[in-house]
Parts: structure tokens; C-alpha cells; sequence
């Protein structure tokens, strides 16, 4: 056996067990969920044709447990749902293509926070594709991501060919919301940048899939002359970097002068051949569309320019009025005694 050989062979093994316990778990998850819409079927049916009420699901969660003491996810309150699941999909051919692919808390989570059907395939799609756990899908649906993706001022089309252009696009949002993030109104931009940083996962969750972080304050020598990037990043679906600024201020048409120079500099001396154009996004308190759009006219590279939003720390004035967690669970306490 040949050690150089050996690495690769296991390697190939492990990937293949990995899939196959991949397709394996999605394939149990899409005869589950076929399971439970079959189940709200049945449900909906008897009660149409024999004018049953709702108090069949606790007597048919009664006799399942009696019948399969160790099978779980037929309580009463989960039989209800598999009847609202049917009911919400009972003429849509989407959802063995779509929902199957999603787990049961994302579909119940999809049911309850979204009404209109074409706004919840479009998060499912969404979750299908970026892999999101459900606390993630809850964030998302909460700050309304589709009204965000896709809003930023930029000069993309002006910049890049199609259909990069509309990638790139669809890839930024307006706003860019920092929930993770707390601060007061003297907060200086290097301290976003290091609060970003030492929550560098959350802030790739938002910024969006395809993004790689590279580095903070990254140095660029241009004539001599030493120059920072706030932050850097290369996307792997546009094949580029990109050139993140953070102004803690109102947009001011000199900040896309600015970053223009930064991006030619990535574009000279550390952009590859097979890369694409390196992409500015620069992320400010507060814009005007207008004039945001005048300073992108005759920018040479492509800039996006994208409102931020955090959680302000509370003045310690008003923290010191504010009752403690003990202090309102003792008063739940005493309220519960009345």
C-alpha cells in the first residue's frame, strides 16, 4: 500500500458515506413530511364526509400514543398542525418539489409567521438554498429580508457584464441589519469594525452566502504610500473580492471617490487573472437615493452603497429605571398569587 495513495482513497470513502448519509437524512425528512400531509389528509376528510369536530385530534393523539408509546411528533397539538399543513397545500404541486425538502419546525415556523404562499416558497427557496436552521429562517422572515435583498444603490449595470451584474445585485442588501451589534451615538467606526469582527460569523449570516472573510485593516502599499481596508472579503459565487467600508456617519458623496481608489488598488496588486472585477460596498448610517445615484455616475467599478441598522445601548440613566430580570420574575411571582 502506497502512503501517498492511502489519504486519497479514505478521503473518497468518507465523502461517499457523507452523502450517503446525506441523501439518507433527506430522505427520511421527505417521507415524514409526505407522512404528515397524508396524515392532515386523512384528518380533513373524515371530518368533511362525517361532520367530525376538532375534538377528534386528542382522542386519535390518546390512541397513537396507547398504540406507538415510544413513536413521537403525534401529540395532539402536532396532529392539528399536520391538518393546517394539508389544509395550506392541499391543491399545490410545489410541495413535494419544495416543502418536502425543508424540515417539520421550518415548515410549521413558514405556516405560522407567513400567510401569502408566494412570500413562503419564496423563504423556503431561500432556506432550501443557504441551508438556514430554523432560528436563522426565524431572523430572516423577522427582518424582512425580501424587501432588503436586492435594494442597495449601485452602479452595477453600468459596471459589469450580465449576468454577473444581476448576481451581484441580488447579493447586497439595504438595509444591513446588525441586531448583534450594541453601541452608543459616540461609537467610532473602528469599533464597529471590531464588534463586526469578534462576531464574524453572525455578520456573515447577514452579509449573505458566498462570502469569505479575508481580513480587517487590510494593507495596501500604493506609491509608497500605506493604505487600510476596513474589511476584506473574496465572494466564491461572484469569483471576486470585495471591499467593505463602515462610515458611522450620513452618506457623503466623497466616500465613493475614496473607495473607487480602493478598488482599483485590489485590482492591480491582489486580484488574479480569473477573477472578476472587485466589487465596493460601502455601508453608512443614513442615505439619500438621489444622491447616492449622482456619485455613482461616472464611477468607474462597481459600488453598492447600503444603510446599516444596530440596537443603540440604552443611556445608564434610563438602564437604572429599568426593573431586573429578578425584579420582574418576582412580581410574575406575587401577580400569580393574586
Amino acid at each position: 500500500m502506497k502512503d501517498s495513495i492511502y489519504p486519497h482513497l479514505l478521503t473518497e470513502i468518507k465523502q461517499r458515506i457523507l452523502s450517503s448519509q446525506l441523501k439518507a437524512a433527506l430522505s427520511v425528512n421527505a417521507e415524514m413530511i409526505t407522512l404528515y400531509w397524508n396524515i392532515g389528509n386523512d384528518i380533513a376528510q373524515k371530518q368533511n364526509e362525517q361532520g367530525w369536530s376538532s375534538g377528534v385530534i386528542p382522542q386519535l393523539a390518546k390512541d397513537l400514543k396507547s398504540e406507538f408509546p415510544n413513536l413521537k411528533g403525534f401529540s395532539e397539538r402536532n396532529l392539528g398542525r399536520m391538518l393546517a399543513f394539508y389544509r395550506e397545500y392541499s391543491d399545490n404541486p410545489i410541495l413535494p418539489q419544495l416543502v418536502a425538502k425543508l424540515p417539520w419546525g421550518h415548515n410549521i415556523l413558514l405556516i405560522e409567521k407567513i400567510k401569502d404562499q408566494n412570500l413562503r416558497f419564496w423563504y423556503a427557496e431561500k432556506c432550501v438554498e443557504n441551508n438556514w436552521s430554523r432560528d436563522v429562517l426565524d431572523v430572516q422572515i423577522r427582518t424582512k429580508l425580501i424587501e432588503r435583498q436586492g435594494k442597495s444603490v449601485n452602479n452595477f449595470e453600468n459596471t459589469l457584464p450580465k449576468p454577473l451584474s444581476d448576481l451581484a445585485n441580488q447579493t447586497l442588501k439595504d438595509p444591513y441589519i446588525f441586531s448583534f451589534l450594541s453601541f452608543d451615538q459616540n461609537i467610532k467606526e473602528r469599533d464597529i469594525e471590531n464588534q463586526l469582527i469578534q462576531h464574524i460569523a453572525k455578520f456573515l449570516l447577514e452579509l449573505g452566502k458566498g462570502f469569505a472573510f479575508i481580513g480587517s485593516q487590510y494593507h495596501l502599499e500604493v506609491s509608497k504610500k500605506d493604505y487600510y481596508l476596513d474589511l476584506l472579503f473574496y465572494h466564491t459565487k461572484l469569483k471576486c473580492y470585495i471591499v467593505i467600508e463602515l462610515k458611522n456617519t450620513a452618506f457623503k458623496p466623497e466616500f465613493t471617490g475614496k473607495l473607487n481608489f480602493y478598488l482599483s488598488a485590489v485590482d492591480s496588486l491582489v486580484k488574479e487573472a480569473e477573477d472578476n472585477p472587485t466589487i465596493g460596498i460601502l455601508l453608512c448610517k443614513d442615505k439619500e437615493n438621489i444622491e447616492a445615484e449622482f456619485a455613482l455616475r461616472g464611477i468607474t467599478n462597481p459600488i453598492g452603497i447600503s444603510e446599516i441598522s444596530f440596537v443603540k445601548k440604552l443611556p445608564d440613566a434610563l438602564k437604572n429605571s429599568l426593573p431586573t430580570i429578578e425584579e420582574i420574575e418576582n412580581e410574575l411571582k406575587n401577580f400569580s398569587k393574586i
